[in-house]
C-alpha cells in the first residue's frame, strides 16, 4: 500500500513547529496575565480553593481565545487537544509545550523555547495529579465519600411521604440513594424533622451514610393556594375503549397511621381503617362490603395479605367506579363469623386545579389571602388564580412570555394593573392543561429584581444548619446574592455547611464564574446544581444542552461537584418504563458528581436502575470486525 504522507522531520516541518510554539507560548502568557489581572481577587479567595479558582481564571482565559486553528495544528500532530485540559490548564500546556520542543532540533526552532522561563507557583501545586485529586476532594466533601467503587451519587427529593417510613427510606437507600433533598418551599420544621430522622435512622442501621440538602424556597414565584377540595377518592378499575372492565382498581388496606404498602407493589388506591378488630379477622377472599359517597353499593375483594413493620396490610380488588370518603363503613358478613366492621379515615382532600386551554384568559389577582376558594371564571369570564408575590405585578409588562408549572403552559401578557395580571393562553395540552397550586411561574423576559434571600429563607436557614449537611441557594442571579448568602452565613458560624449553587437563571449562567470565586472566599464546602426545569424556561429549550455542557465545563475547571437534576428518568418514575432518551441522558449522568431524581410511584424501581446506569462497569460492546479479517 503506498502512503504521500512523511513521518520524517524535514526543514518544512520545522517551521510549522516553531510556529506552533510561538502560538503555544503566546497562549501561555494569556493564560499567566489573566490570574494576574485577578491577582487581588485570588488574594480573596480561601486556602482550600485557592488553586482551583486559580485554574478557573485560566480556563477563562483560554475560552476567550480563538483557538481554532492551533487545535487543528496540534491535533494533526498528534497531541493537545485544547477543550479537554479545563481541569489542569497551565500543566498541560507546559507539557504541550516541552513535547512541541522535543519534537524539532535547537538548530532549526534557534533559540530553545521552554516553559521553565515562565514563574513557578508559590505555595500553590498546579499539577494534573493534584488538580484532579482537588476535584475528588471537593466532591467528598460536599457530598460525602462513595462506597463500593461507586463513582456518581443518586439524590432524590422526598417529602411527607418519607416522614416516619422506615420502609420506605430503607429501601431508597439500599437501592442506591447515597443523598435526600427536602424543598422548603413545601412543609414545615415540623415534618422537616420527622423526615430527616427517619433517613438519618435508616442510614444508621444500614451503616450506609447519607447526606441531606434543604432546598431554601427563593424568591421564585409560584401560584398561590386554592383551598382544598372534598376529602373524597375516586377508584377507578381500568376500561377499554367501550367501557368495558380489563381489570379492577388496586386498592391497599391498611391500619391508620400504618404507612404505605411495599415497594413492590403499586396500587391506584390507598385506604387507612379505624377498627384494629376488622383488621384481625380480615381475611384473603374475604367480600368488603361498602357504600360509597353517591349511595351506591359497592364491594371490595381481598387478594392478598402482606405483613409490613406496622403489622398488616392487605390487597384488595374493585371492579367498580367508586367514591370512597372519610366515615365510610366498611363491613364483612361471613357464615360462622360475626359481621366484621371499620372505617375508612384520613382521606387526603383532593387537589384542585384549573383547567387551562389555548385562547383562554388567565387573571392573576394580587391576593394576600393564605387559600382561595376555587373559582373557574372571574367577572370578565376568565379563570382566576393568585400570586402571593408583588415582584410579578410590579415588573411585568404587555406582550411579555409567562410560563406556568415548568413550563406545561404557555401565554402573554395582554394587560396589568396594580393588583391584576391578565394572561391570554398560547400553549397547553389538546385537551387543556391543570394548573394548580404552588406551582412555578417564570417570565424569562422581565426585568424582574428579586432580593437574594427572602425573609422566610432567614428563618428556614437556622433549621436547615441545625439539622441538614447542604443547604441550596435557589435562583442565584448575582454576586450580591453570594454576598448575602455569605454574610448570613458569617453571622451564624455555618462555616461547615455545605452550599449549593442552584443555576435556574439565565443571569446565573452567565455570572457563573464570578459566582464560583466569590463563594471561593468562604471555607464551606461547594458545589453546583443545573436546575434543569428553570432553566430551559428561562433560557429557552433549544439552548439547554449548550449551557449544560458549559455550565459542567467551567465547574470542572473549579474542580467543584455538579449536580444534575430535573426530569432524570421520569418517564419510570412516574409510569415504571423509561423512554430511549432517557437512558441515555442518565448515562450522561456519569460526567457529573451526583444525579438528582424527583419523588414519584416508582421511585424505588427508578433509583435501582440509574445506580446501574451510573455505577456499573460495563464491558463496552463491540462492533462484528471477523469478517473485516481475512
Amino acid at each position: 500500500m503506498h502512503s504521500d504522507i512523511h513521518l520524517q522531520p524535514n526543514t518544512e516541518n520545522h517551521g510549522n513547529l516553531e510556529t506552533i510554539l510561538d502560538k503555544m507560548n503566546a497562549i501561555h502568557l494569556h493564560v499567566l496575565a489573566m490570574e494576574r489581572w485577578n491577582a487581588a481577587r485570588l488574594k480573596m479567595c480561601h486556602r482550600r480553593y485557592l488553586a482551583s479558582a486559580t485554574n478557573l481564571l485560566h480556563y477563562l482565559a483560554l475560552k476567550n481565545l480563538d483557538t481554532e486553528q492551533i487545535k487543528e495544528e496540534l491535533s494533526f500532530l498528534g497531541l493537545l487537544n485544547i477543550e479537554t485540559v479545563n481541569t489542569h490548564v497551565v500543566s498541560s500546556l507546559s507539557i504541550c509545550n516541552k513535547m512541541l520542543i522535543s519534537s524539532g532540533s535547537d538548530s532549526v526552532l534557534g533559540v530553545e523555547k521552554s516553559s521553565e522561563d515562565f514563574p513557578a507557583h508559590q505555595n500553590m501545586d498546579l499539577g494534573m495529579t493534584s488538580l484532579v485529586q482537588k476535584a475528588f476532594n471537593n466532591r467528598d466533601l460536599l457530598l460525602g465519600k462513595l462506597q463500593s467503587q461507586k463513582m456518581t451519587h443518586i439524590m432524590v427529593t422526598v417529602g411527607e411521604e418519607a416522614a416516619e417510613n422506615n420502609a420506605h427510606v430503607t429501601d431508597l437507600i439500599n437501592s442506591g440513594t447515597t443523598s435526600f433533598r427536602i424543598n422548603c418551599a413545601h412543609g414545615n420544621p415540623e415534618l422537616w424533622s420527622m423526615i430527616i430522622s427517619t433517613v438519618r435512622r435508616c442510614s444508621h442501621l444500614l451503616e450506609k451514610p447519607c447526606r441531606i440538602l434543604m432546598d431554601l424556597a427563593g424568591p421564585k414565584l409560584r401560584t398561590g393556594r386554592l383551598k382544598d377540595g372534598p376529602c373524597v377518592v375516586k377508584i377507578s378499575p381500568k376500561r377499554n375503549a367501550f367501557g368495558g372492565v380489563i381489570s379492577g382498581a388496586q386498592v391497599w388496606l391498611t391500619l391508620q397511621g400504618a404507612g404505605p404498602p411495599p415497594a413492590h407493589l403499586s396500587p391506584d388506591v390507598v385506604l387507612q381503617v379505624d377498627g384494629p378488630e376488622f383488621f384481625n379477622k380480615l381475611e384473603v377472599d374475604d367480600s368488603v362490603k361498602f357504600y360509597d359517597a353517591r349511595g351506591q353499593r359497592r364491594s371490595l375483594k381481598i387478594l392478598s395479605k402482606y405483613h409490613v413493620f406496622s403489622g398488616a396490610g392487605f390487597m384488595a380488588e374493585c371492579s367498580k367506579t367508586a367514591y370512597v370518603e372519610s366515615g365510610t363503613s366498611l363491613y364483612v358478613k361471613a357464615k360462622g363469623r360475626k359481621s366484621l366492621v371499620g372505617f375508612v379515615v384520613d382521606v387526603p382532600p383532593a387537589s384542585q386545579y384549573v383547567r387551562l386551554r389555548v385562547g383562554d384568559l388567565l387573571v392573576i389577582s394580587r391576593d394576600s389571602s393564605d387559600e382561595q376558594e376555587l373559582s373557574p371564571c372571574s367577572a370578565i369570564g376568565a379563570h382566576k388564580i393568585t400570586c402571593p408575590s408583588g415582584y410579578l405585578f410590579d415588573s411585568v409588562k404587555p406582550g411579555d412570555p409567562i410560563a406556568f408549572d415548568d413550563g406545561k403552559i404557555w401565554g402573554v401578557i395582554k394587560g396589568t394593573s396594580i393588583s391584576e395580571v391578565v394572561v391570554t393562553i398560547t400553549h397547553a395540552g389538546p385537551k387543556g392543561t391543570k394548573l394548580g397550586s404552588e406551582k412555578s411561574i417564570n417570565i424569562p423576559k422581565s426585568d424582574i429584581r428579586y432580593e437574594g434571600l427572602t425573609s422566610k429563607d432567614l428563618m428556614d436557614l437556622n433549621f436547615v444548619a441545625a439539622h441538614a449537611d447542604m443547604v441550596g441557594i435557589s435562583f442565584i442571579r448575582d454576586v450580591g446574592d453570594i454576598v448575602v448568602l455569605y454574610q448570613e452565613l458569617g453571622k451564624r458560624n455555618f462555616l461547615k455547611l455545605g452550599i449549593v449553587l442552584k443555576i435556574e437563571t439565565e443571569g446565573g449562567f452567565e455570572k457563573l464564574p464570578l459566582l464560583i470565586l466569590e463563594a471561593m472566599k468562604s471555607p464551606n464546602p461547594l458545589g453546583v446544581m443545573i436546575a434543569r426545569g428553570d432553566l430551559a424556561v428561562e433560557c429557552g429549550w433549544e439552548k439547554l444542552g449548550v449551557i449544560q455542557e458549559e455550565i459542567m465545563s467551567i465547574c470542572s475547571a473549579a474542580h467543584l461537584p455538579v449536580i444534575l437534576a430535573t426530569q432524570v428518568l421520569e418517564s419510570l418514575v412516574k409510569n415504571g418504563v423509561p423512554s430511549r432518551a432517557e437512558i441515555t441522558d442518565a448515562f450522561n449522568g456519569r460526567r457529573t458528581s451526583c444525579v438528582m431524581m424527583n419523588k414519584g410511584k416508582h421511585i424505588v424501581k427508578a433509583v435501582s436502575s440509574l445506580d446501574t446506569i451510573l455505577n456499573t462497569q460495563h464491558s463496552k460492546p463491540k462492533a462484528e470486525l471477523k469478517s473485516l479479517y481475512f
